[in-house]
């Protein structure tokens, strides 16, 4: 596989089997091009030479939006948008849950008409995992989905991402955190700088 960029190759040589059960960790240094490489697996970017397989086929045969339905993938940065918490999920699917969501995640079900804009860093990542389970995904794809938290807001969503897991999701963590990924992964790969 390869990913190219303004200054050359991002990715070059890469090849790796995400397992369908459990947690599955990338880990390297900065600008090795893990969040490249986890941004191919819902087409969010297709590599310049290679190919990315979901269930034996290319990727980029499936319909995107079907395909992005699938496979969910959720910032480092969290994303809201205007509107209440369960005007948020409903963007996601106008028939969730927004109650179930929101305990799902640990946030309580008195927000859902709270502005999502007013939530706290650590509440607004919680709604942006529950907008993507509310698609009811095979997979879900968290960039560094701790990096912004503090201690204990970081081990509130490190708990959610391991019970998803046990519940049969397949999750795939991009994290610079190795305790991180030694506690949380079924699985690590290594990603290391091509320059």
């Amino acid at each position: 596989m390869r990913v190219d960029g303004d200054d050359g190759p991002i990715v070059e040589g890469f090849t790796a089997v995400i397992s369908r059960v459990g947690l599955t960790a990338m880990v390297g240094p900065s600008g090795a091009g893990k969040t490249t490489l986890l941004r191919l697996l819902n087409r969010l970017d297709d590599p310049d030479a290679g190919q990315v397989l979901l269930d034996g086929k290319d990727v980029r045969e499936y319909d995107v939006l079907q395909l992005r339905r699938r496979v969910q993938y959720v910032g480092q940065v969290p994303v809201t948008f205007p509107g209440t918490v369960a005007e948020n999920l409903a963007m996601a699917e106008p028939s969730a849950d927004a109650d179930a969501l929101l305990e799902r995640v640990g946030l309580a079900a008195a927000l859902v008409h709270r502005r999502a804009d007013a939530l706290s860093v650590g509440e607004a990542q919680r709604l942006s995992l529950a907008r993507a389970l509310a698609c009811d995904p095979e997979a879900l794809l968290l960039d560094e989905p701790t990096s912004a938290l503090d201690t204990a807001s970081k081990g509130g969503v490190e708990q959610l991402i391991r019970s998803l897991t046990e519940g049969g999701l397949t999750v795939v963590l991009v994290t610079h955190d190795p305790r991180q990924a030694a506690e949380l992964a079924d699985a690590v790969i290594e990603v290391t700088s091509t320059s």
